[in-house]
């Protein structure tokens, strides 16, 4: 038994030795590790061993404009929108477009069954008949006058009644005209077409439904709004009205299409205040060829001030984005030594420079590769 646990022992002891052999040969095979990066006691502080691979950048003086910003909608241009009245009061009997629909200048739009169609082809035809017997009678009167069968006073007679013939039979055709009906298709309904193209932004009525114009006034069976030019409505408060003037660019910006700017300008500043929250509306045009913009989007419109102040800017590149915040490396007090300072940042500017508002001075020398040095501390 002693002999058995004798040798066991010696089992152990050369597998260990074994196992440290492996372990030193691995450690001579494996590859040198990267660069070590030193977190210093205090948390804002980074240490590298190789800091020339991190150059450095200088924060520079750079004029800018104060900005302001409000909020607002998407609206039609009221000046091209156009409503579809059918002057002839009816029944709706078919339809052909709904709300949110595109249409073209003299699509059909809907039939509208009315007794004021009837009435006018009625009248109509009554004068044709009118003035054909009018037209006979003076023709008849002409021969006869050169005969010397009747005086001129006959002859008088008969060219006024085919005068006033003519009169009626041109009232009428022009009643038809303005119902938009065709002399030669008489009938009981009559098509309405679109007066521009553009959407349909409101509908006032359906298949079945009344269709006319009444004494008590009426906006229209629908409502088309030529969309390829929109406002922008936005609140200004009363103390930031002095920062925007008619005439003045702004960018807007939409939460449907980050990153896209669009621009339009300030073509109306409303006269009277929100009595409430002292705002006054204030009107933007915009283009909008392509159709982006939908109404009731909401929009973000940024004005610019006309007085330059100097501030400081740095490279998109030498500032690290961390959860909503903002930081620069600034070089620290010791060789290798990086020290993390917070920012507040402004609007991007040309040549990749981003305005810093806050946290660095010009002529400050800062990392010029953030997330680089971010990725090496956090290995």
């Amino acid at each position: 038994m002693r002999a058995a646990g004798y040798g066991g022992v010696v089992c152990l002891v050369l597998a260990g030795c074994h196992k440290q052999e492996e372990t030193g040969r691995e450690a001579k095979e494996a590859p040198p590790s990267a660069p070590v990066v030193v977190a210093a006691a205090n948390a804002g502080i980074v240490k590298v061993d190789q800091p020339e691979r991190f150059p450095l950048t200088t924060a520079v003086a750079q004029q800018t404009f104060s900005t302001l910003n409000a909020t607002g909608s998407v609206n039609p241009d009221v000046s091209r929108e156009l409503p579809v009245l059918s002057l002839a009061n009816g029944r709706v009997t078919s339809l052909y477009v709904r709300l949110g629909d595109t249409v073209k200048k003299g699509q059909p739009i809907m039939e509208v069954q009315s007794p004021d169609v009837s009435t006018a082809f009625g009248n109509y035809l009554k004068a044709v008949n009118d003035e054909h017997l009018t037209k006979i009678t003076l023709d008849r009167d002409k021969l006869l006058y050169d005969k010397g069968a009747i005086p001129q006073t006959q002859l008088e007679t008969a060219q006024n009644g085919e005068d006033d013939s003519l009169a009626l039979l041109t009232a009428s055709e022009q009643q038809l005209r303005i119902l938009g009906l065709d002399k030669n298709k008489p009938g009981d309904t009559v098509t309405i077409h679109a007066p521009t193209s553009g959407v349909i932004v409101a509908q006032n009525a359906t298949a079945a439904g009344a269709a006319g114009v009444t004494y008590a006034g009426s906006t229209g069976s629908l409502t088309i709004a030529d969309l390829s030019h929109v406002w922008i409505i936005c609140d200004v408060y009363e103390n930031d009205l002095a920062q925007v003037r008619l005439g003045d660019e702004a960018e807007i910006r939409l939460s449907a299409y980050p990153g896209k700017v669009l621009k339009g300008t300030v073509n109306d500043i409303g006269a009277v205040l929100d009595p409430t929250i002292r705002t006054a509306k204030v009107r933007i045009q915009v283009q909008n060829p392509q159709g982006l913009l939908r109404l009731g989007m909401f929009a973000t419109a940024t004005f610019a001030g006309k007085k330059p102040i100097e501030g400081v800017a740095v490279p998109g590149d030498a500032i690290l984005h961390l959860h909503d915040r903002a930081f620069v490396f600034e070089p620290g007090d010791t060789t290798g030594t990086f020290k993390t300072v917070e920012i507040k940042t402004g609007k991007t500017l040309s040549g990749n420079l981003v305005e810093v508002v806050s946290g660095l001075q010009a002529g400050q020398q800062v990392v010029a590769n953030a997330l680089e040095l971010q990725n090496t501390a956090a290995q």
